[in-house]
């Protein structure tokens, strides 16, 4: 039996959809249901297809827009989808439509009245505002830098006399290595080194075709002719 119709549709259009919801043996094609925004949900047999019974239930489901409706503005409830889609067997009526409009304009409400709240409380990330500004840590190292007096462990340049001053300038003794035992070292380096005991894997050569080496070719003598 075809759902009662939303209120816009005309007494005439109602019946027109009632007589399309009759499933007589010789139709091919049967209106299934509508949904609140003017779209027609068929079903029909698939030409290709002899086994299309109503007990076998292959059958192919099309949705129909109004001819004043754009494509852009076309709407399809997900009840509607799950039919089409065949993973609902039986179509949604106009109550239940209805009802998931409602629960989702609730829900619309519900989610504005809890930003609303989030948005009356105060910032959990936000700090207080601090009465005054703290310097940074640069400008307190600075400032620390500035009140430490000199150390008293080094004297001023100026402090020193200049005969002292002369003295200090003057090059110390010189405490690197003398030449020669530089070079002897370098020699030492470059001496080359006593070999050491043959490895085990080094065969020695006892064979006799392992020294031999091939000799120039030579014509050999041919008989002399008479």
């Amino acid at each position: 039996m075809l759902p009662m119709a939303p209120k816009d549709i005309s007494p005439y259009l109602r019946a027109w959809y009632k007589w399309k919801a009759l499933r007589l043996p010789w139709r091919r094609q049967f209106l299934v249901g509508l949904d609140l925004y003017g779209n027609t949900f068929w079903e029909f047999r698939d030409p290709g297809s002899k086994a299309a019974t109503e007990e076998s239930g292959q059958w192919r489901r099309i949705v129909r827009y109004p001819r004043n409706t754009h494509y852009g503005d076309v709407k399809v409830s997900p009840p509607w989808h799950q039919w089409l889609r065949h993973t609902r067997k039986e179509p949604p009526s106009i109550e239940e439509q209805r009802a998931d409009v409602a629960r989702q304009a609730r829900m619309k409400v519900l989610a504005a009245q809890a930003d609303a709240r989030w948005e009356a409380k105060a910032g959990v990330m936000d700090a207080p505002p601090s009465r005054q500004q703290q310097p940074s840590l640069a400008d307190r190292i600075r400032q620390h830098e500035e009140q430490q007096p000199l150390s008293t462990s080094e004297p001023a340049v100026a402090d020193i006399p200049p005969r002292e001053q002369a003295t200090s300038s003057e090059p110390g003794p010189d405490t690197s290595p003398s030449r020669d035992e530089t070079w002897r070292k370098m020699q030492q380096q470059q001496q080359p080194k006593p070999a050491g005991k043959p490895g085990p894997w080094k065969q020695v050569r006892g064979g006799p075709s392992e020294e031999w080496q091939p000799k120039a070719w030579q014509r050999p003598a041919g008989p002399r002719k008479p």
